[in-house]
């Protein structure tokens, strides 16, 4: 638990994420109130949700660490002043981990997450893990428990920090498989179109659409940041992103280069379709004047 936000790592046997963390996040609301004497919200939105591919201990080790590790990274502990990750009692490991079997929380799953890291559930295999985790946050500070995405991850979704999965493509493929049911039947509530699977969904339609894009305007991803936010190509792709697909603004500012949801909103608002023909690639204009016209009436 940090000072603005916290991190859970769960496994569920059952499809009931959502109905589990609002019974937890109105619980842990109520009775902060009633013990501090206040009221309202205590979460200032909904949590956000990674899933985590479990066939890998690759994926489950380097999220154990990304989470243990939030403290050295937050310089709430001092490695380097004598101080170790044992210091922060807001953690699993103070609180778990680094304790004997018996006086753990009997749902803290200790066993399991210290036999996947590789360490026996002995004083010396915990001596072991802890003295492992701090000789990270000595020699990376900043960046300890960060990871390089797999090289046969899919980069544009699985991430830690941005992403909706953490694990290879194959494994994104196999949850849209299994959500396509779902994804397939006529929505009940405005709100489902924020759920995980129709994004992934979304976004790889967005995608598909960028690259092709892209690859007509002649424009590199490595190239979008050197050009203006109001440059045509990338207005005009903004556009076409925007009125085609569900992505939100933030999300065409990253993969156009523009840098926040403001600019994509302004060039937006401002783009005249009427102007931009002579101003960008015929077969870039061709391209977004039939993907504009699909589905109208």
């Amino acid at each position: 638990m940090m000072d603005n936000h916290y991190h859970l790592f769960i496994q569920t046997p059952e499809a009931n994420l959502v109905e589990g963390m609002k019974w937890f996040q109105n619980t842990v609301t109520r009775r902060f109130n009633v013990r501090h004497r206040e009221w309202g919200r205590l979460f200032g939105d909904r949590y956000k949700a990674v899933v985590v591919d479990g066939e890998s201990p690759y994926y489950y080790e380097t999220l154990w660490d990304y989470i243990h590790l939030n403290p050295g990274r937050a310089g709430l502990v001092d490695v380097n002043c004598g101080q170790s990750v044992l210091d922060y009692p807001w953690s699993s490991l103070t609180g778990g981990y680094a304790l004997m079997p018996h006086e753990r929380a009997k749902w803290l799953a200790a066993e399991q997450g210290l036999a996947t890291m590789g360490v026996e559930d002995t004083a010396e295999g915990r001596k072991k893990m802890i003295d492992r985790l701090d000789k990270r946050v000595a020699e990376e500070r900043e960046r300890s428990g960060f990871v390089a995405v797999d090289a046969d991850a899919d980069k544009r979704g699985s991430h830690l920090g941005r992403g909706w999965y953490w694990g290879k493509q194959a494994f994104a493929e196999k949850l849209i498989k299994l959500g396509e049911g779902v994804l397939g039947q006529k929505r009940q509530a405005r709100s489902y179109d924020a759920s995980l699977e129709r994004q992934a969904h979304g976004e790889q339609n967005a995608l598909a659409l960028l690259d092709e894009g892209l690859r007509l305007a002649n424009l590199s991803a490595d190239e979008l940041a050197g050009h203006r936010c109001t440059e045509p190509r990338k207005v005009l792709l903004a556009g076409l992103l925007w009125k085609k697909t569900t992505m939100s603004q933030s999300w065409i500012a990253e993969h156009l280069g523009m840098k926040n949801a403001a600019n994509v909103s302004r060039v937006i608002h401002r783009m005249d379709l009427s102007r931009m023909e002579k101003k960008v690639p015929e077969t870039l204009w061709c391209f977004v004047s039939e993907k504009m016209k699909e589905n109208e009436p």
